[in-house]
């Protein structure tokens, strides 16, 4: 499940960066966001070769799963879920909970900013949970973004 939590925030960290315009865009970059999720989650686990064994394993289940959730999501929950997490993160109180849906998929999420900070450099990050719900099935994640000069956010942790 971590993995799949993982591979979840990569999926928003496409998001927030931009978004692919095709299907098979979409589940390469869930592809390889994923795999480095689970890459990281796996570094965590164990020492010397069993953290080798753990990370390897985790790009790989990584890989599989943000396969799945990006192959998912069609491109009009990937601009809801855009549109609403950067409006979320430039404009929402902390502890405030947005939401997108899509009508035609059923498919949905939430963010909810938890902490806002500024940096010794001057850029401001915040801290949030968001949630997917997919078919029925709800994941959630947390991450950290940062505002761009451009006034975008872009995913800085998971």
């Amino acid at each position: 499940m971590y993995a799949l939590r993982l591979a979840l925030v990569g999926l928003i960290a496409l998001a927030l960066v931009g978004c692919t315009s095709n299907a098979g865009e979409k589940e390469s970059a869930g592809t390889l966001l994923g795999a480095l999720a689970g890459g990281i989650a796996g570094s965590q686990v164990g020492k010397g070769r069993g953290k080798l064994v753990a990370t390897g394993v985790g790009t790989f289940l990584g890989a599989m799963l943000g396969s799945e959730i990006g192959r998912s999501l069609d491109r009009a929950d990937r601009l809801a879920m855009q549109r609403t997490t950067q409006q979320t993160l430039e404009k929402a109180p902390v502890g405030e909970t947005s939401t997108w849906k899509n009508p035609d998929s059923g498919n949905q999420g939430t963010i909810t900013p938890k902490k806002t900070y500024k940096k010794p450099d001057g850029t401001y990050c915040r801290e949030f949970q968001q949630t997917i719900t997919i078919g029925g099935r709800t994941e959630e994640a947390y991450g950290t973004a940062c505002r761009q000069p451009d006034g975008s956010w872009k995913l800085v942790s998971a």
